[in-house]
């Protein structure tokens, strides 16, 4: 069957699971199912492979794609730093792997209607859950001057953050600011020019904190090595310096609990770069829990 959008590092992941033995699979950030589709074709022992997603869009795709291994399959809608109480409730005791593609997806980038990209017009939405609260309008109308600089400065890591804040909150006052193609036109001039496209870093800064990105993260990977049977192993994709940090920090505070099984972060092959630009920036890394 056809999945829509490859996954980045898919050999990569295939790898850090290579000739282990994976009875219960936990996957975090289950998208449109190209890395849970692979894993299970290379792993008919797996008797459980939960897969998460806070995207119900994301979940469909999933359900179908994933239709051959039936009941083996259970799909929930939700966070994976919710990983302790999915477990408690199904009896789970430890997963023998955990896989998470942290950030936003090809499939929510192309959903122009979400809000995600900077490309085209769209309602300042930003949610992965539809259904959560805060939105990425609510925090660019509501939020004050000195918040605005703070998220853009330290989750865009954008250097004119301050600049770009004030052009906002001076536009706001005349009429309250509703859609992507709004927004980029405000901050075109004032925010840092360069490879990217000037809106790159803001809009990345309004995603993480609409959806709590790295709060989820460092306490879904946290969870996840607490929940690791002995000699499992955990693999985390990153796209930015913000996430990659913490993985990486993460796994090393951890390692009277893991072996780190990359050294460095494994990047994406030139042919996979030039197969999908998008993946130029990811970043693998894993660890395995050590037997006691």
């Amino acid at each position: 069957m056809t999945i829509p959008h490859k996954p980045v590092l898919l050999r990569e992941v295939l790898q850090v699971f290579e000739g282990k033995n994976l009875t219960l699979f936990f996957d975090g950030t289950l998208g449109a199912a190209g890395h849970a589709h692979a894993i299970l074709e290379e792993h008919p022992e797996i008797e459980k492979y939960i897969g998460c997603d806070r995207d119900p869009t994301a979940l469909e795709l999933a359900s179908k794609a994933l239709k051959k291994w039936g009941e083996k399959v259970e799909l929930i809608r939700g966070d994976y730093a919710e990983l302790p109480r999915y477990l408690k409730e199904r009896k789970i005791s430890c997963i023998d792997g955990f896989l998470i593609d942290v950030g936003v997806s090809s499939m929510q980038l192309d959903q122009r209607e979400r809000g995600f990209s900077f490309m085209g017009d769209a309602p300042l939405d930003m949610r992965m859950d539809p259904e959560g609260e805060l939105t990425a309008e609510t925090i660019v109308n509501r939020y004050s001057e000195v918040e605005l600089a703070r998220i853009f400065h330290e989750y865009g890591e954008e250097r004119r953050s301050r600049p770009v804040a004030k052009a906002i909150v001076i536009a706001r006052k005349k009429r309250r600011i509703r859609t992507t193609g709004e927004l980029v036109e405000i901050i075109k001039p004032h925010a840092t020019k360069g490879r990217l496209h000037p809106a790159t870093l803001v809009f990345q800064a309004l995603r993480i904190v609409v959806n709590d990105e790295l709060g989820q993260l460092e306490k879904g990977l946290k969870a996840a090595i607490a929940h690791t049977c002995e000699g499992g192993r955990i693999a985390a994709i990153s796209f930015h310096s913000l996430e990659d940090r913490i993985v990486k920090n993460i796994f090393r505070d951890a390692r009277e609990d893991v072996k780190i099984l990359t050294k460095k972060p494994i990047g994406p092959s030139a042919e996979e770069m030039r197969a999908n630009p998008r993946s130029r920036s990811a970043k693998l890394r894993a660890v395995e829990r050590i037997e006691k």
